[in-house]
């Protein structure tokens, strides 16, 4: 399925769909679902500090056995516990129960303490010591980047951030610039028109574009945001969503289906909250 990776500015590649475990909760059932992930073709798993389940993600992981070398793994420094980067990233991969993280991001710019530039100059030398193959940020918007971009000594690798289509105008500045300069996009909360703001105007063309293609509206909008050359970080418990989701990847949508989705989510733009 042509959820092909991504090249990213550190030189290494990032699968372009994630199993995200923003939600998938603690204990027994967490560890369930990202196995479940694993065990159906996702190779990306999608964690945070402040998820609490990075611990879960892991044992999963090794349940699986899955080598080291087989899975994507993203991490967040999210400031849990007022702890800084460096106790935090070695907290991270104590939990997670490897040597090292594929991508490490900061969580939030309010986290960027005491400021962006010099939380930036702590996250490079986190990949300096090779605790982090790739880093990056998450929401930041343009002006966050700007700042970012004019002391960094290596750029973010991704920044991961809401986008549908009810954001995405808004959010038009930060892709933008982001391509520019070769950051790579990951959209998180994709699905929000279908699980949370359903009766929107974009039903009317995802239903149209999925009855034509045989497909289901999930699988539209994640083709979609792949089609704006995003990075998909999605979850189910359900395996044959997790299949749907997979197969999605072989969607090819026309410029006329892409336009009509980003005409129906500019009459319905709406604000989200960031995870």
């Amino acid at each position: 399925m042509p959820w092909d990776p991504i090249r990213l500015n550190s030189g290494y590649s990032m699968p372009s769909i994630a199993y995200g475990t923003w939600k998938v909760g603690n204990g027994q059932s967490s560890i369930d679902q990202v196995t479940q992930a694993l065990h159906n073709g996702f190779n990306h798993i999608d964690t945070a500090q402040a998820y609490r389940n990075e611990a879960e993600a892991g044992t999963a992981l090794r349940e699986t056995g899955l080598s080291r070398a087989d899975v994507f793994i993203t991490t967040k420094y999210s400031g849990t516990n007022g702890l800084d980067f460096e106790t935090s990233i070695h907290n991270s991969v104590a939990n997670l129960g490897v040597e090292y993280v594929d991508l490490y991001l900061i969580h939030a710019p309010r986290l960027a303490v005491p400021d962006i530039p010099t939380a930036w100059a702590r996250m490079e030398k986190l990949k300096e010591a090779g605790l982090a193959r790739s880093i990056g940020v998450s929401n930041f918007d343009k002006k966050d980047l700007e700042i970012l971009i004019a002391s960094a000594k290596i750029k973010p690798a991704v920044n991961q951030i809401l986008l549908h289509p009810y954001v995405y105008r808004r959010q038009r500045p930060v892709l933008e610039y982001a391509a520019r300069h070769g950051i790579v996009i990951e959209a998180y909360s994709a699905l929000i028109p279908i699980t949370h703001q359903p009766g929107g105007p974009v039903d009317a063309p995802l239903s149209e574009i999925a009855s034509r293609l045989g497909v289901t509206t999930d699988q539209v909008l994640l083709a979609w945001t792949k089609a704006k050359g995003a990075v998909v970080v999605t979850m189910s418990s359900k395996k044959a969503r997790l299949q749907g989701y997979l197969a999605a990847g072989d969607i090819e949508l026309t410029q006329e289906d892409i336009d009509a989705i980003d005409a129906a989510g500019a009459t319905g733009e709406c604000a989200g909250a960031p995870q």
